[in-house]
């Protein structure tokens, strides 16, 4: 599986993005998949997950309310809608997909297969 992060960009604070992780090799049936963020120094910090078959959705508490994560069947492509952005948002954004995950490890990095390259979000004070 072969993933295509893109749609970051420089936003002022209050603004919104849309990211896109679009998927080749194979459909995203049956698979879990991730947005994760790094900032510079930091560690990657799971942002929100979602089961592509079930639809359900996860979010870390920093993003829930501001973020949405959805999925295009047709396009095999995942979403990630960020809203009322902040200084803080400012990082690298990662997707990434596997599907051995379960509710207890869908937030570790380390749990996911298959990642695709950051796309550089930048939200302005």
């Amino acid at each position: 599986v072969q993933l295509q992060a893109f749609g970051g960009g420089l936003v002022q604070a209050g603004g919104s993005l849309r990211l896109s992780c679009a998927a080749s090799g194979r459909t995203f049936s049956g698979y879990t998949i991730g947005w994760f963020r790094q900032a510079p120094g930091k560690g990657r910090e799971f942002v929100a997950a979602i089961r592509w078959n079930s639809r359900s959705t996860y979010y870390a508490d920093s993003v829930k309310g501001r973020f949405t994560i959805s999925r295009d069947n047709a396009e095999n492509t995942v979403y990630l809608q960020m809203n009322s952005l902040k200084p803080g948002d400012t990082a690298d954004y990662y997707c990434a997909t596997g599907n051995r995950l379960i509710i207890t490890t869908l937030s570790r990095p380390n749990a996911y297969d298959y990642w695709g390259q950051g796309t550089l979000v930048t939200v302005s004070s």
